[in-house]
């Protein structure tokens, strides 16, 4: 099972997003933390289940939750480039694969 590697941007993503569901109800955020990492978990065992959106970059849904997790498999890792709201802008974090180096 390969690793995973979040973006930075993804990791502040999930956190504010955990956050926010936290302020709106009690146990909702972890709620939401538990579903993330269940996909995630879903992700490291499948990779290849989930639809391509664009380029080499896939994208599995939250249930219960309009999230996306947005990633690509690498030779030696899973990178997490975002964790989106599906709901608002959903192509901003395309910019992130220019400014980051290929590897």
């Amino acid at each position: 099972m390969k690793p995973i590697e979040f973006y930075p941007e993804a990791r502040t993503e999930a956190v504010e997003s955990a956050r926010y569901y936290e302020e709106q109800q009690s146990g909702l955020g972890k709620r939401f933390s538990i579903a993330l990492q269940d996909g995630l978990t879903h992700i490291q065992n499948q990779p290849q289940l989930y639809p391509r959106i664009e380029a080499d970059c896939q994208r599995a849904l939250l249930p219960h939750f309009p999230y996306g997790i947005i990633y690509r498999e690498r030779e030696d890792e899973i990178q997490i480039i975002a964790v989106i709201h599906l709901r608002r802008a959903p192509d901003y974090w395309k910019h992130r694969l220019k400014s980051k180096s290929e590897q």
